[in-house]
């Protein structure tokens, strides 16, 4: 029988008199199935392991168990690299996280992660053809994780890092990347990345601009908007200052940690200090991914022609009726306006064309190559509501699968 879990929004607030307002969807002790349909759908959660050969009989048992499987592991035991040609590791990646920074949720452990996590494997599969494993840690220290994740290395051909929170993930990534010979990636930081290019390619072109005429400001010195300003400037962007709380990110501040003074040396260019707001005047690009309200006249301070990234979910820090107003391209991380930037235009294919040649690791050049190729899906097509293709769109994943594929060769990262 499936347990019943109390609806706290009809919880009993101590007046016991006359009628508490409840409805047939809205009962004390309800399943919340009944109510929600999000509910409905986890249920059981949302994915299964399937098996790939039939066991049918005891000639079928034999084959794929003992005494077959034994001849397997012994050919794999004196020849390593058989691996990856008679199990799945090459085909099958961990979804990892310490369920630090969920979402927009924040620190809510690794139990509650796991319906995201789950989530996550799926995109994977339905995406990429990849399959993927969600792994939940019960740790939070960098060394934990690190120690962790390298013990469990053995059975995955990639790892893809989800929801730690910065700064813990850049080092936690590195130190990742350093003691294993597959690929490490953060998808919060170079997922988001690599769409957030693709867009701003497009963006330009529709524009007869190039990267390198533009100057853009960051919302967010988090994992995203750190792994964001450093792979625009590697992809030739001219100028990117990026704010946090306490505004811009520049190197005449004595409160940064290791990673934005790390961040101050590369970027502002122009020597732009103050807050968020004084920054845009006469900014081409604004990029949000921290949340938070950008007031309008900041908006109308932009240069013309600007364009508005504004991709906090599930409130865009400049509502697209606004940025509209002002900005010739406008984008969101939601799925009801056009132009949405969202991560699952490129880690599932990121991942199977590293995993299809067996590379070591994901490099720029490959994150790069996924951009351009998933810029180039658009084509002839481009407009200021369609810089970006859809996740359903049948020729992203293949694309990017190719364009990894072949970066990861020519850059010499690729085992097969």
């Amino acid at each position: 029988m499936a347990a019943e879990i109390v609806n706290p929004r009809t919880a009993s607030s101590g007046d016991s008199s006359g009628d508490s307002g409840s409805t047939d969807q809205d009962r004390l002790g309800e399943p919340l199935d009944s109510f929600d349909p999000a509910f409905a759908l986890h249920r059981g959660g949302k994915m299964a392991v399937q098996a790939t050969v039939p066991i049918r009989d005891k000639d079928d048992l034999s084959l794929a168990y003992t005494p077959g499987v034994a001849k397997v592991c012994s050919a794999i035991a004196e020849q390593p690299e058989l691996v990856h040609d008679y199990t799945w590791k090459s085909t099958v990646v961990a979804v990892v996280t310490d369920g630090t920074a969920v979402l927009g949720l924040g620190d809510i452990g690794p139990e509650a992660s796991l319906p995201v996590m789950e989530g996550k494997a799926i995109l994977f599969k339905q995406f990429g053809g990849v399959d993927a494993v969600p792994i939940a840690l019960a740790c939070t220290g960098v060394d934990e994780i690190v120690e962790t994740v390298v013990r469990l290395a053995p059975s995955f051909g990639g790892v893809n890092l989800e929801d730690i929170s910065a700064p813990r993930c850049f080092e936690i990534e590195r130190k990742l990347q350093e003691r294993l010979d597959i690929p490490v990636f953060h998808d919060d930081q170079h997922g988001t990345a690599v769409v957030t290019l693709a867009a701003l390619r497009n963006a330009a072109k529709l524009t007869g601009r190039e990267l390198g005429d533009l100057r853009a400001v960051i919302s967010g010195a988090g994992a995203a908007g750190v792994a964001i300003a450093k792979f625009l400037l590697e992809a030739g962007l001219g100028d990117v200052a990026v704010t946090d709380r306490k505004g811009v990110v520049s190197t005449d501040r004595d409160d940064l940690t290791d990673v934005k003074r790390e961040l101050a040396e590369i970027t502002n260019k122009a020597g732009i200090s103050g807050s968020l707001e004084s920054a845009l005047a006469g900014a081409d690009v604004f990029i949000g991914v921290s949340g938070g309200t950008v007031p309008e006249p900041a908006v109308a301070s932009m240069a013309e022609g600007a364009f508005v990234f504004a991709m906090a979910n599930p409130n865009p820090e400049v509502h697209p009726d606004i940025a509209h107003k002002y900005a010739a391209v406008v984008a969101t991380g939601r799925s009801d306006f056009p132009n949405q930037i969202n991560n699952v235009l490129a880690f599932p294919g990121i991942f199977a064309g590293a995993l299809q040649v067996r590379a070591s690791r994901i490099t720029e050049g490959m994150k790069i190559a996924a951009a351009d190729a998933l810029a180039a899906v658009v084509g002839d097509d481009l407009a200021a509501d369609y810089v970006i293709p859809s996740p359903f769109d049948e020729r992203v994943a293949p694309a990017v699968t190719a364009a990894v594929a072949a970066a990861a060769r020519a850059e010499g990262v690729a085992r097969r």
